[in-house]
């Protein structure tokens, strides 16, 4: 997969400041029979730090995206945006890969989309500040 474009995500679930991305990659897997995690990359809290973990291979095709899954990188914030904003630390280390993902593949600001303008969803949340993440991501 070459990359044109970066597709965020919330995992809808309480963040409670422990390790749950390995939660999620189990239920992608065993209960998806998916080959790994869908997403390239999360954003987690663990113990009041925030942290920015490896998924999928980012030359592997993700499974988060219906559509765009060969051309798109798929980054988790792991949290339910829905209910209240992420930490500002936590938009700041996703916002550190998509701008060494955008060096990489060299993919424009306005290659970076919202899960919700693929498919019939709030993601990555209502309370999510867009506009403000879009500008980290410069």
């Amino acid at each position: 997969m070459l990359p044109k474009k970066i597709i965020v995500h919330h995992s809808a679930t309480k963040d409670g400041k422990t390790f749950s991305w390995s939660a999620i990659k189990r239920y992608h897997v065993e209960e998806r029979g998916w080959l790994d995690i869908g997403y390239h990359a999360g954003v987690e809290c663990v113990d009041d730090d925030f942290f920015v973990i490896l998924g999928r291979p980012w030359d592997m095709d993700g499974a988060h995206t219906k559509g765009q899954n060969g051309i798109a990188l798929g980054l988790c914030f792991v949290g339910n945006f829905n209910e209240y904003e992420p930490d500002e630390e936590m938009l700041d280390a996703g916002a550190g890969l998509v701008r060494l993902w955008r060096k990489i593949y060299d993919i424009p600001v306005s290659s970076i989309h919202k899960h919700s303008e693929y498919s019939n969803t709030e993601c990555p949340g209502e309370l999510f500040p867009w506009t403000r993440f879009l500008l980290k991501c410069r």
